[in-house]
This record gives structure tokens, C-alpha cells and sequence, in this order.
């Protein structure tokens, strides 16, 4: 008795949901079906991948090497560690007009910022600009964290430490004398990095946050001097700080340092000669890494990526040679049994 009372106390309620009554559809695929939608979906990616493709291709790519390995590279000489305040000179000549927008980069290579142990090296609350942090950094910005003589460093760990620190100023030879290209800095890194993560104290003047405290190791100012022709991009706000500061998932990335967008080159940079001057800071031959400066424009899809075009064009014509592989299968072992 007590045993059914038990069954019946378990039961699950009589309803469709529970008895499992609801109605239910469940399609038959048949050749008719199968074959056609292949065919269709396998002609609306060959579609967009051309489409990609296309797109891809007619995007501007103009990629320079500027590590100084080779003996004939105009860097070269700074790549000696002796050398302090090394600048170079690198030379290109454009055949005919590089459509604006123009996308200013720096590459590097063979550099793991994706490495755990240097990723969280750094002090999220210290970037929000919590003062407390700044007298005692956060454990994990550790060897980056207090300098030879305890004082704390603003900002610390070993991504802000390691900021990239090459500098670049583009010129335009016309009749032989050098016409400066003006760069566009703002606007560069991430909306939600600018507003949201990065904060600077709320202390006037922003100097007066940092005393007490000392820059990172290899930066060569303060992080409140970072910009010194505009007051608004210093501090954990400054641009080229946040996009660096925005690490990268692969040892070989890019990161956008300027665009071209205005005076005369709102339209592009028009077919000449270009003289680009590197200030030359960054150390790079220590971890077999290379340096490199990319021009580039964009396009409804973005930048220059031939991989998706041609994934599409891969998929749709699987799709394809599947179709006509399930016709003749079909027509071979099915048509007779129809009949």
C-alpha cells in the first residue's frame, strides 16, 4: 500500500508536456529535398565568395620590413644597443593614388602577448584610476611592480612596461623637398577601453595623482607626459597606450598607429616618392621578432582577408559536387524502384 502511494506521489502530472503528447514535426528528407537545397546553397556561397573575394582583392596593402637585420636595411645601425636615439629613413615610391581612408599600422612577430603570466601582468584597478593601487600595485604586475628603490610603479606590470615605443612621421617628396603628412591619432583604440575600462583619476592636476610613484622601467616619460601637444590623451587614456594594452591573440599581429584622413589626403596618398622616419626604440632581435609598417584601406568587409572568400568558395563548390555525387547516387539505386 505504502509502496503505490509512493508510485503515485512520483507520477508526473497527465498533461501533454509531461506524457510527452505534444504535437510533433519531423521533416522527410527526400532526394527532391535534399539535392535542390544543395544546389542553392552551394551557388549562394560560390556567390559570396566571390563577392569576398573580389572585394578582398581590390583592397591596397602596402607592407614595409624595418627590423634592420640586413646589412643594406636603413635600420640597421640601430640595432647596435650602443646607438641611443637612433632614427631611420624609409624609403617607398607609390605608382599611382593609395585611396584614402589610409590605415597606418605597426607589426610585430614572434611576440606572445597571449602568454598567461604576462597577460595578467598588470592592475585593473589601478588603470581604473583607484589611488590606493597606486600606492600598493596588485601582486601580479610583480618584477614590474615596485622599482630598485620601493617605490611603486604607475602603471605597472609587464604589459604597460613593454608598451611599443617607435615613433614614425610620414613625408611626402615633392620637388624634392619633404611635405609632412599629417596623421590622425585620435579615435584609434577600442570605445569601451577609451570610456569604460580605462579610467584617469579624478585629481587636477593629473601629475599630482602620480607623486609618490615612478614611470615603468623602459618607458622614457611619465605616463601623465605621454602626449604632450594634447592634455586630454595622457594618462591611462592615451591612445597608444590603450591599443597596446589591448593585447593581441597570435605571436604575429598588427595594431593601428595612425590614419591618413586629412589636409590633402583626405582622398589618399597620391602616387609619388615617401620618405617615413622611425625613431627607432623597440628592441626586437633579442626574441628573433621582426618589425614591420603596413598601409592599408578597408572596404565594406573590412580589411584585406582573402581566407573568408576563398572558405566560401571551398564550401559552395562542396556543395555542389555533393549534389551531383546524391543525383547520380539516386538515379542509380532509386529511379528503378520507383517505377
Amino acid at each position: 500500500m505504502v509502496k503505490e502511494e509512493l508510485e503515485l506521489a512520483n507520477r508526473p502530472d497527465n498533461t501533454a508536456f509531461t506524457q510527452q503528447r505534444l504535437p510533433a514535426w519531423q521533416p522527410m528528407l527526400s532526394a527532391g529535398i535534399v539535392i535542390p537545397g544543395f544546389v542553392f546553397i552551394g551557388l549562394a556561397f560560390i556567390g559570396i565568395g566571390v563577392a569576398l573575394f573580389v572585394t578582398s582583392q581590390n583592397i591596397q596593402v602596402l607592407e614595409r620590413d624595418y627590423t634592420g637585420v640586413e646589412n643594406n636595411s636603413p635600420c640597421f645601425r640601430c640595432t647596435d644597443p650602443d646607438v641611443n636615439n637612433c632614427a631611420c629613413h624609409l624609403n617607398f615610391t607609390l605608382d599611382k593614388l593609395f585611396e584614402g581612408p589610409v590605415f597606418f599600422y605597426y607589426g610585430l612577430s614572434n611576440y606572445f602577448q597571449n602568454y598567461r603570466k604576462y597577460g595578467i601582468s598588470k592592475d585593473d584597478f589601478q588603470l581604473s584610476g583607484d589611488l590606493a593601487n597606486f600606492k600598493s600595485p596588485d601582486e601580479d604586475c610583480a618584477p614590474y611592480q615596485f622599482d630598485s628603490n620601493d617605490k611603486p610603479i604607475v602603471p605597472c606590470g609587464s604589459v604597460a612596461n613593454s608598451k611599443f615605443n617607435d615613433t614614425f612621421k610620414l613625408y611626402q617628396i615633392v620637388n624634392g623637398a619633404e611635405k609632412l603628412v599629417p596623421f590622425d591619432g585620435k579615435g584609434i583604440a577600442w570605445w569601451t577601453d577609451y570610456n569604460v575600462k580605462y579610467r584617469n583619476p579624478s585629481v587636477t592636476p593629473l601629475r599630482n595623482a602620480f607623486n609618490g610613484t615612478v614611470k615603468p622601467l623602459f618607458w622614457s616619460r611619465p605616463a601623465y607626459e605621454l602626449d604632450p601637444t594634447d592634455p586630454s590623451n595622457n594618462g591611462f587614456i592615451n591612445q597608444d597606450f590603450l591599443v597596446w594594452m589591448r593585447r593581441a591573440a597570435l605571436p604575429d599581429f598588427r595594431k593601428l598607429y595612425r590614419r591618413i584622413t586629412e589636409g590633402d589626403y583626405t582622398k589618399g596618398l597620391p602616387a609619388g616618392n615617401y620618405s617615413l622616419k622611425i625613431e627607432y626604440n623597440y628592441p626586437v632581435l633579442s626574441f628573433d621578432g621582426t618589425k614591420k609598417v603596413i598601409f592599408s584601406n578597408v572596404s565594406w568587409m573590412g580589411g584585406k582577408n582573402q581566407f573568408l572568400g576563398i572558405a566560401y568558395l571551398v564550401i559552395g563548390s562542396l556543395c555542389i559536387v555533393m549534389s551531383v555525387v546524391m543525383l547520380i547516387v539516386y538515379a542509380k539505386f532509386k529511379f528503378p524502384d520507383d517505377e
